[in-house]
């Protein structure tokens, strides 16, 4: 069966999706090649087909334990702070040391990272005070790294986001079992 211009463009002004929640689908369901598709063939599953990213493998970290979130943060920390060595020397730097060289905007990128790591401590369950000191190193971390050059060595010699998560798992360690 071949649509008309009639059957497609009814003529009525488009309402907006909003007013199509909950209601049933009207005229015939077209598969992609413009095909009507019976309706005895769809099936009830089609009828109830609903994305779910909280219960599913489209969300890789929505059911993680809380040592893989800290094995994570670890991970990322040490990405983030010491993971190449300076060579002929035994200074190490992280992708944060590299991303702040880039003036303001690496500055801003890097502090962002930085509050996400403070975000999970929060998502692990970590109290006000320990996220409050998590906070006040990312804030002195981001503020001397806006000095040129100084602020580069700082970030790189200071380690907030190492400091951060060792914070966390002394913290996490004190809890009872």
């Amino acid at each position: 069966m071949v649509m008309t211009n009639e059957d497609v463009f009814p003529g009525r002004p488009a309402r907006s999706g909003a007013a199509f929640r909950g209601k049933p689908a009207r005229g015939p369901v077209i598969d992609q090649d413009g095909r009507e598709v019976p309706a005895e063939t769809l099936g009830e599953q089609f009828q109830r087909f609903r994305f779910d990213f909280g219960h599913s493998s489209a969300n890789p970290f929505g059911n993680l334990t809380r040592e893989q979130r800290l094995a994570r943060l670890d991970m990322l920390a040490t990405l983030l702070d010491v993971a190449f060595v300076l060579p002929g020397t035994k200074i190490r730097y992280g992708i944060d040391g590299i991303i702040r060289l880039i003036p303001v905007i690496g500055d801003l990128f890097a502090t962002a990272f930085s509050l996400w790591l403070v975000r999970e401590a929060r998502a692990i369950g970590a109290p006000w005070h320990v996220t409050a000191r998590m906070l006040g190193n990312v804030a002195l971390d981001g503020v001397v790294g806006l000095v040129p050059v100084a602020g580069d060595a700082f970030d790189v010699l200071f380690r907030a986001n190492i400091r951060n998560v060792r914070m966390l798992r002394r913290w996490i360690d004190r809890q009872p079992r």
